[in-house]
């Protein structure tokens, strides 16, 4: 039994020990997201890194897909996600004189340890049914590795509260089952099976003359 003034004890509730968790968040994110997260001079992802109190980080690169990269208190990082959820929404909706008609839906990808996807996913598939079923978001788990990594694509799509909702569920499970085995993280663009074989064109049967 642990004592009274053990770890469990003076203000030991499960959500004070959750808030004092630190995530990380990882997403792929395409040029015009990017554009819509960052905003003018750095606007729109300074405003959500002040409000959320969450740490950003965008990679760097000239490629079309970045990692945005959300750290901090799991109530910081569900913050500055739904913060970018309802950017990416407004932005999505902005062709029709700023009113969004049919709230087009948002897409987020955020990648995640292979090693940790079969906890999302569940015994033949009941986790991630149980996670559509709950959040009406659309979830779908990639059956490959991206490029050069250990991690995997999960893709969320809805409007920005079921994702929200949606993302506080695969972070809980997350959060349950830590990777397993050392994470071989994905960088967009260093893609070294694609510089292999455009070399081995260049130099074997390319067109002559």
């Amino acid at each position: 039994m642990a004592s009274p003034d053990g770890a469990g004890g003076v203000g030991g509730s499960p959500e004070e020990t959750e808030l004092s968790i630190t995530l990380t968040l990882r997403m792929l994110m395409h040029g015009k997201e990017i554009g819509s997260i960052i905003g003018k001079k750095g606007e729109t992802v300074k405003r959500i890194r002040e409000q959320s109190s969450a740490r950003i980080t965008i990679s760097e690169g000239s490629c079309p897909e970045r990692i945005t990269t959300i750290t901090g208190s799991t109530d910081a990082v569900f913050r500055a996600v739904s913060m970018i959820a309802f950017k990416l929404e407004e932005d999505l909706g902005a062709g029709s004189d700023g009113a969004a008609v049919g709230r087009a839906p948002v897409t987020l990808r955020l990648v995640i340890p292979a090693s940790q996807c079969g906890s999302l996913i569940g015994k033949a598939g009941a986790k991630i049914r149980e996670i559509r079923e709950s959040t009406g978001a659309q979830v779908q788990v990639a059956g490959d590795l991206l490029p050069n990594s250990t991690e995997r694509a999960v893709t969320v799509s809805g409007v920005p509260d079921t994702i929200i909702q949606c993302v506080r569920q695969i972070c809980a499970v997350i959060l349950e089952s830590p990777p397993k085995g050392a994470t071989i993280p994905y960088h967009p663009g260093l893609s070294l099976g694609t510089i292999l074989l455009s070399a081995n064109q260049v130099r074997g049967h390319g067109p002559s003359g």
